[in-house]
């Protein structure tokens, strides 16, 4: 007879054969610090691109308007985010085969390797065409790797934490996230007076000096490579290959079952918040800032995203915390519709070009986006069990991040000069909305234990 268990918030029993509790890791500090280091690698690798974007246009892209580089050079951070995909599918489906761990050290190789590669590529001057060709390449790669990256650490995450702590763990790593960002954001200030053009063709130190932040990443992802391979896998995979219960074809096993088809539009539409949230209010903030509209300087600009990055830095586990108590659900969904009545008022203080009033709107938006970074990648591990957790949690959010993500920096530059500095505002709404929508549809399983197989 199989022995059921009655979970906290459960509606009825589990079986044990269904689930298993993950077994105290031998330090989880240590499994903390090997899923955040990798997520600061890969975001700060990742970043970097969008904060050094005005660099990157007048050294790889041949154009007489700066405005036509920088859209060439968002198109390019765009573009990167369509491999995602395909990065999500191999890495998730070897990491619910051969394990969550090994794929974490690959990746966080191959965006140390992909970015630091930037940082050494020839110039547009030097072999002409082939410069933006090469970087377009070597962003590929880090859209591959980040791709493998974000299911893979938010899974091993929520796997190794003990029950009833989940929300709080995971959001460690939303942290590490932001403080990659936050880290981008300070390396590209120390490097503004040289990023200009007038530097940047005026021969010495300013003719190389972009080099520096993407030259960074390879100490950062020896330090990262050096713990993720010294930790073990997680104790929900290991049961379930002592077993014999891993799926030979985890992908296809998760679009042939109708509760993980739908579980993956879930996490394909929940994450809309991300695109107005981390790649417009974050990544793309600096370049806003500096536009003819409001025009900052690229030091204050790179300021008011620090001191918003500082501010979701330290509203996240609160965030986290919380969702352990009252569940993922009405975290998120309070966070959403925080933003859709937040958004236009905010950026009416940024809009200002008031320095101070600036600071404060992106600081408020900070704060209510915490609640929806905080607790959407755990909200997601739970939708799934171990067998497909990874690849299944993986297709679904990075499809999203390709769609609504990646692509809003480059939609944000074309539309902003044809219908005004509102434009951000007005997709911060409509991806709050859509997000609130579909969290309303799920069944919250922040109480119950992470299951194993259906």
């Amino acid at each position: 007879m199989t022995d059921t268990i009655l979970p906290t918030g459960s509606a009825g029993p589990v079986s044990r054969s269904e689930i298993s509790e993950p077994a105290k890791p031998a330090s989880l500090r240590r499994v903390v610090l090997a899923g955040c280091v990798g997520i600061f690698v890969e975001l700060y690798d990742n970043g970097i691109f969008a904060f050094m974007a005005t660099a990157l246009a007048i050294v790889f892209f041949d154009v007489s308007k700066s405005s036509d580089a920088l859209m060439l050079v968002f198109a390019g951070y765009a573009i990167s985010f369509f491999v995602r995909p395909l990065g999500a599918v191999v890495c998730g489906i070897l990491g619910d085969k051969i394990g969550r761990q090994r794929m974490l050290v690959f990746v966080i190789m191959l965006i140390s390797v992909a970015t630091a590669g930037i940082g050494i590529l020839p110039t547009y001057a030097a072999i002409g065409v082939a410069a933006p060709a090469l970087l377009i390449a070597l962003r590929f790669a880090q859209g591959f790797s980040v791709g493998g990256e974000a299911a893979g650490a938010m899974t091993f995450l929520a796997e190794h934490s003990p029950e009833g702590k989940r929300g709080l763990i995971t959001s460690y790593a939303q942290i590490a996230s932001f403080l990659a960002l936050l880290t981008g954001t300070l390396v590209a200030f120390a490097m503004s007076p040289w990023l200009t053009s007038e530097a940047i063709n005026g021969g010495g130190f300013g003719s190389w000096a972009w080099r520096i932040p993407f030259l960074i990443a390879i100490p950062m992802g020896v330090i990262g490579w050096y713990i993720r391979r010294a930790i073990s896998d997680t104790p929900n995979f290991e049961n379930l290959k002592e077993s014999g219960g891993l799926s030979r074809n985890p992908l296809k096993e998760a679009f042939a079952s109708p509760e993980h088809r739908r579980a993956m539009l879930l996490a394909l539409f929940i994450p809309l918040m991300n695109g107005s949230g981390y790649y417009v209010l974050f990544s793309y903030m600096p370049t806003f800032l500096k536009g003819d509209e409001i025009g900052f300087s690229t030091g204050t600009a790179l300021v008011v995203t620090a001191a918003s990055l500082i501010a979701i830095s330290v509203a996240i586990p609160f965030m986290g915390a919380l969702s352990d108590k009252l569940g993922r659900k009405k975290v998120i969904a309070g966070s959403a519709l925080a933003m859709a009545v937040g958004a236009i008022p905010c950026y009416a203080l940024i809009a200002t070009g008031n320095f101070a009033l600036a600071v404060i709107g992106a600081c408020i938006m900070a704060v209510i986006f915490a609640g929806h970074s905080a607790v959407i990648h755990i909200l997601i591990v739970e939708l799934f069990p171990t067998r497909v957790r990874y690849s299944a949690y993986g297709v679904g959010y990075n499809i999203s991040s390709a769609v609504f993500g990646g692509t809003a920096p480059l939609l944000m530059t074309w539309l902003i000069p044809q219908f005004g500095i509102y434009v951000p505002a007005v997709y911060a709404v409509v991806t709050a909305l859509g997000t609130f929508l579909a969290v309303s549809t799920v069944t919250d399983r922040a109480h119950l234990p992470l299951r194993d197989t259906l």
